[in-house]
């Protein structure tokens, strides 16, 4: 990765020679009365004349530069490898919140995406509703932070919406080229919300050719282990249950010895924009001048 700072429109900052030569060749000419120690007067006050041009400059300087738009450019290089590309699909319904099972499928996926340096990751979250979190990507950092934000509720509490979860993942793999296609459903669920049936969501898995790892988390009785095997079955993945991380060891193994796909070299360009700094600063400077004009 290399970071690179700079900016987007540093043409701009010819506008700092426009207003040099305005201030050198454009001031304004006042009628004038001669007094007597006029010339004192001017010495007196050259000082604070020449802070207060300074301030003004500074002030102009500063907006220049926020319009030029100080960019910092991280640029990451996925190197050629092979790996997978990976969704998983994470339950957030108000029954995970009970003993704990949310914390625990957290800690699941979270070692999970560390695990897997080179794969792509998508996240689908879903309760009352499904809706795809993050699409595939190899950005880890990303996913990881928006799994430290995720609490129970975030898609509602009343119901689980498992079937319509599993569908709308498929779509991630639409355009994919992968040998192998995974998705990885962690649930402790029962579908209530007959948003997708059951045959249509497995289906579709099919059409992909996604195999489909269920996860059962918690006790038995707390999810329905017949569909989970069924999801599994019918996509050529597996089945398990797991109340813990060592559990979820089983899955990576299962994972580890399929034939790993091909996942060309790619790069993207990630910017930070930081003309929010001297934006601030040049107005907290033009305050002052106006506070210093009327005194």
């Amino acid at each position: 990765m290399s970071v690179e700072f700079g900016f987007e429109y540093p043409a701009l900052f010819s506008l700092l020679i426009l207003y040099l030569l305005c201030v050198r060749f454009c001031k304004p000419r006042y009628g004038g009365l001669l007094f007597p120690g006029a010339l004192m007067l001017e010495a007196a006050g050259s000082k604070r004349l020449k802070l207060r041009s300074f301030l003004k400059f500074a002030a102009f300087a500063l907006l220049v530069t926020a319009l030029a738009s100080p960019v910092v450019k991280n640029e990451v290089r996925i190197e050629n490898d092979k790996g997978y590309e990976i969704s998983l699909i994470l339950d957030a319904s108000g029954s995970m919140a009970e003993g704990g099972k949310f914390d625990i499928v957290k800690r699941i996926v979270e070692s999970f995406v560390r695990e897997r340096r080179h794969d792509k990751i998508g996240l689908t979250i879903f309760a009352d509703f499904a809706y795809v979190a993050v699409p595939l990507t190899y950005d880890k950092a990303s996913l990881l932070r928006l799994l430290e934000k995720i609490e129970v509720g975030i898609a509602g509490t009343s119901r689980t919406a498992l079937y319509e979860a599993l569908f709308m993942s498929t779509k991630l793999f639409r355009d994919s080229d992968a040998k192998n296609k995974i998705a990885i459903l962690l649930t402790d669920g029962m579908d209530n919300a007959g948003t997708v049936p059951l045959e249509v969501a497995v289906n579709t898995a099919r059409k992909y050719g996604i195999k489909v790892y269920t996860i059962g988390v918690g006790q038995p009785g707390d999810f329905n282990p017949y569909v989970l095997e069924k999801i599994a079955n019918e996509t050529g993945g597996k089945y398990f249950a797991a109340d813990s991380v060592k559990r979820l060891e089983e899955v990576y193994k299962t994972i580890d010895r399929l034939e790993k796909s091909d996942i060309k070299a790619d790069s993207y360009v990630k910017k930070s924009y930081y003309y929010a700094w001297p934006l601030s600063a040049a107005l907290l400077l033009m305050a002052a001048l106006l506070f210093w004009r009327r005194r």
